[in-house]
């Protein structure tokens, strides 16, 4: 099936995969392959997978954004994505720290909640390079 991976800034994948893994908001993990049912849903900060018949598989850090399956055609656009070998590891993990020092400081603040889920992504993704 044909897969697009697409930010504002760039096309971070454009080819065949045969399955793509995402997490959608209030749905959970939610895998695609050939023939899926047309699909629309809004995605979560998570990573993104795209299984090849190999075996391999590409990770993308997906924060946000939404993906739409139709036709054999999976086409994932978020607001923004990294793939994995385009993560800085050691600003994620200073990202992390500085989010988790501010939520011990406030455990309400929602901004330091998202920027601790973000790096966590970030980290997930750069790990399974």
């Amino acid at each position: 099936m044909d897969v697009q991976l697409v930010s504002p800034e760039q096309i971070l994948y454009q080819g065949v995969g045969k399955m793509v893994v995402v997490r959608t908001l209030g749905g959970g993990d939610i895998a695609f392959e050939d023939n899926h049912a047309p699909f629309l849903g809004a995605l979560a900060d998570w990573p993104a997978r795209v299984k090849f018949e190999d075996g391999s598989q590409a990770w993308f850090a997906v924060h946000g954004g939404f993906v739409e399956v139709s036709n054999n055609q999976v086409i994932i656009l978020s607001d923004v994505a990294e793939p994995a070998d385009g993560i800085d590891v050691s600003r994620a993990t200073d990202a992390k720290t500085r989010a988790e020092e501010m939520l011990r400081a406030n455990a309400e603040d929602d901004e330091a909640s998202a920027a601790l889920a973000r790096a966590e992504v970030r980290l997930e993704v750069a790990a399974s390079a």
